[in-house]
C-alpha cells in the first residue's frame, strides 16, 4: 500500500497562518484523529485539534479533498494552523506516529499528480518555476506553462506524427485493399513539411524562454579598478561587491538580480582582465571571460574610454560604459565614444543605462508565441527535429521513413512525460521544495 505522506506546504515558520498538508488514504483519518468528524468535502470547517489525550493543540481550519478530484488525485487534507514551531511540529509528530503515514519528500506530492494523471511533465516543471518565480514576467511565463498551453501544443504535433505513421505503414502493408487509396505520401509528407518548419520556429525562440524563466544575464567586465564592482552596487542598491583601489580585488562572479520591468535581470560583476596575474586572480580571470562568454549582454566597461580588450567573446551584444565621469582620470585619451557614459558615485548616467537594459531585457522576452522553457525540452525536440528531418529523406525506403515518424513522436512523449522517463523523474522532482 503506499504510504500516506504529510508536510508543511506553506512558507517558512514562524508565520501568521501554517498549512500542512496530507495525500493518500490514510489523510481521512488524520481529519477524524485530530479534529473529530470530518467536514462536508472542499468545505473550510473550524475545528478544535487534539491529541489522544484530548488536549487542545490549536484552533484552526480543515479542508477535506477526497479524490480522485484533488491535487494529487489521492484523498487529501489540510489544516490551516496558526503558524507556530512548536504547533505544527506536534502535529507532524502525531501524524507520523501512525500506522502508514511519514514525512513527504521534496516534491513527492507534485510527483503524485503526475503519476496520476494531474499533471504531466512540463506542467509540474512550470509550477515548480511558479513557486520560484521572482518577477512578473516570470509568474506570466510559469502561468503560460503550468496551464497546459505547451503541453497541448506538444501532443498535437504528437498526434500529426503518429497519423501520418498509421497512414504510412496503411499504405505499405495494405495498398493493394480497396479502402486503401493509392497512394497519401503526398498529403503526409506535406504535413510533416508545415510541421518541420513549425518546429524550427519554436524552437528558435529558445532563447526567450531561457531569458523568461532564469533572467537576461548580463556581465560587467573590463580592467582592474574599472568601477565594475561600484557599479554593480550601485544597480543593486546594495554593497554587494567589495569595492577597493588593490587591483584584483574580485576574484569570483558577484551575482545581483535585479526586477527591471517586471523582467529579472542578472549581473554578474567579474575579475578585472589583466595578462599579468597570479594563480587565484587568473582562475578569476578565466571565469570572467567564461561569464562573458555565455552572458545574453556584456557591459565593457572602462574608466579611460580606451575599450580594446581581446579576451572578450564575438557571440553576446557589447556596450561599452565609460565610468567615473565625475573625475579625471590622469593621461587618459578615449579613443572612442562609449554607448554609456556614468558616474556610480554620483548617479549621473546610471539612469540611462538602467533604462537601456529594462528595453533589452523587455525585448529579449518579448514576442506571444509560446517557447521552450528548459534545456531538457530543447534536448528532445532536436532529436524529433532530427527523426523528422530523416524522415523526409526521399531517398530512404518507406519504413524506415515510418520508423522516424515514430521516433520523433517519442522525443515529444519524453517532454511531457508520457513515454519512458523514470530515469529523470527523481532529478526533476527532488528539485521542489517539501510539501509540494
Amino acid at each position: 500500500m503506499t504510504d500516506t505522506i504529510i508536510a508543511l506546504s506553506s512558507g517558512a515558520l514562524p508565520s501568521g497562518i501554517a498549512i500542512v498538508r496530507a495525500s493518500g488514504t490514510a489523510s481521512g483519518a488524520l481529519a477524524e484523529r485530530f479534529c473529530g468528524a470530518l467536514p462536508a468535502p472542499r468545505t473550510a470547517a473550524l475545528r478544535v485539534f487534539r491529541d489522544d489525550e484530548a488536549l487542545e493543540i490549536d484552533r484552526g481550519y480543515v479542508l477535506w479533498l477526497p479524490g480522485p478530484a484533488s491535487f494529487t488525485g489521492e484523498d487529501c487534507v489540510e489544516f490551516h494552523l496558526h503558524g507556530s514551531r512548536a504547533v505544527v511540529d506536534r502535529v507532524l509528530d502525531l501524524a507520523t506516529e501512525m500506522s502508514g503515514v511519514r514525512l513527504a519528500e521534496a516534491g513527492e506530492f507534485a510527483r503524485r499528480a503526475f503519476s496520476n494523471g494531474k499533471l504531466d511533465l512540463v506542467e509540474a516543471e512550470a509550477l515548480g518555476d511558479l513557486i520560484s518565480a521572482e518577477t512578473e514576467a516570470q509568474r506570466r511565463f510559469a502561468v503560460e506553462l503550468a496551464g497546459g498551453a505547451q503541453s497541448s501544443l506538444y501532443e498535437d504535433w504528437r498526434a500529426r506524427l503518429l497519423h501520418a505513421r498509421s497512414m504510412i505503414e496503411a499504405e505499405i502493408d495494405f495498398s493493394d485493399e480497396d479502402d486503401v487509396p493509392g497512394s497519401v505520401s503526398d498529403r503526409v509528407w506535406a504535413d510533416m513539411r508545415t510541421m518541420s518548419d513549425a518546429l524550427s520556429r519554436h524552437m528558435d525562440g529558445e532563447r526567450r524562454g531561457r531569458i523568461m524563466r532564469s533572467g537576461l544575464q548580463v556581465a560587467i567586465v573590463g580592467a582592474p579598478n574599472a568601477g565594475k564592482s561600484t557599479l554593480l552596487n550601485a544597480m543593486a542598491g546594495s554593497d554587494r561587491a567589495i569595492v577597493s583601489p588593490e587591483p584584483g580585488t574580485t576574484r569570483d562572479v558577484v551575482e545581483a538580480r535585479l526586477d527591471l520591468g517586471g523582467h529579472l535581470v542578472v549581473l554578474a560583476d567579474t575579475a578585472g582582465l589583466r595578462d599579468e596575474a597570479g594563480t587565484v586572480e587568473g582562475e578569476g580571470i578565466r571565469r570572467a571571460i567564461q561569464r562573458a562568454a555565455e552572458a545574453d549582454l556584456v557591459l565593457h566597461v572602462s574608466e579611460t574610454g580606451l575599450f580594446e580588450m581581446p579576451q572578450l567573446p564575438d557571440g553576446p551584444a557589447v556596450w561599452t560604459v565609460r565610468t567615473k565621469v565625475d573625475l579625471t582620470v590622469d593621461g587618459a585619451t578615449p579613443v572612442q565614444a562609449a554607448d554609456y557614459s556614468l558616474s556610480a558615485m554620483t548617479g549621473e548616467g546610471l539612469e540611462a543605462l538602467v533604462a537601456a537594459l529594462t528595453d533589452f531585457a523587455r525585448d529579449g522576452a518579448g514576442g506571444s508565441d509560446l517557447a521552450p522553457g528548459r534545456a531538457r525540452h530543447m534536448q528532445h525536440l532536436a532529436a524529433c527535429k532530427t527523426h523528422l528531418i530523416d524522415s523526409l529523406s526521399e531517398q530512404m525506403p518507406l519504413e524506415l521513413r515510418a520508423e522516424h515518424l515514430r521516433l520523433a513522436g517519442e522525443q515529444l512523449g519524453r517532454i511531457t512525460g508520457r513515454i519512458d522517463v523514470e530515469d529523470m523523474l527523481g532529478t526533476i522532482f527532488s528539485q521542489f521544495c517539501i510539501g509540494k
